[in-house]
Parts: C-alpha cells; structure tokens; sequence
C-alpha cells in the first residue's frame, strides 16, 4: 500500500495497524507514523494523547468521507476480473465523486 514515489512521508491509519513491528518498520524505510493510540485497558486516555488522535482524526476525516459517499450514496462494491477493470470502476466513481462536488461547489457560489 505504500509508494516510494508517493512525496509525502507521513502515514495516516487507524489504531489496528499501530504495532512494534510495523512502528519500526516504517521508521526504517523513512515514513513518518501518524497513526492513532489505542486508548489503555482499564484506564482512561491521556489529554495529550486524546488531542494528538483528535488532530489525526479532523485529517483522516475528510478521506473517509469520500470513501463513504461512494460507498453509501453509489453503491461502490469493486467485484471484477482483473486489476484493469478495478481501475477503471474506481476511477470512474472517483470521476462522478467529484462533477457531484463541483456541482455542490457551483451553487454554493452562485448563492453567495
């Protein structure tokens, strides 16, 4: 899932992918962990930790917004034969994603 061609550094994901393992991992290929902490068994989590997964979260947020859209609103299930007609599903959701927000975009503008 990672790129080395990729310019940015940092990796975003949710608490099930922060381990030891892949913590160093990632520090040894020259990626950046921006992956949220697990809140403790039994204890409550501490503020700076909340507010460290709270700014992870205000980012993160707007990527999956876009993945739940095409989930919800157009049905996007990718169930295909072959990595070419994946891609090119995908991208023609991507493509309708966003005529959907220019158009949103449009008459926010209009309305102003």
């Amino acid at each position: 899932m990672l790129d080395k061609n990729n310019t940015g550094s940092k990796v975003w994901a949710d608490t099930a992918y922060r381990s030891k393992k892949n913590e160093a991992w990632l520090q040894k290929n020259g990626y950046v962990s921006d992956i949220h902490h697990r809140k403790p068994k039994g204890r409550s989590m501490s503020e700076r930790t909340a507010r460290a997964n709270g700014r992870r979260s205000k980012i993160r947020s707007l990527v999956e917004h876009v993945f739940a859209q095409q989930k919800s609103r157009m049905n996007l299930f990718v169930r295909t034969i072959g990595i070419a007609r994946a891609r090119t599903k995908i991208g023609m959701a991507n493509l309708a994603y966003n005529f959907t927000r220019f158009v949103w975009h449009q008459g926010q503008i209009a309305s102003a």
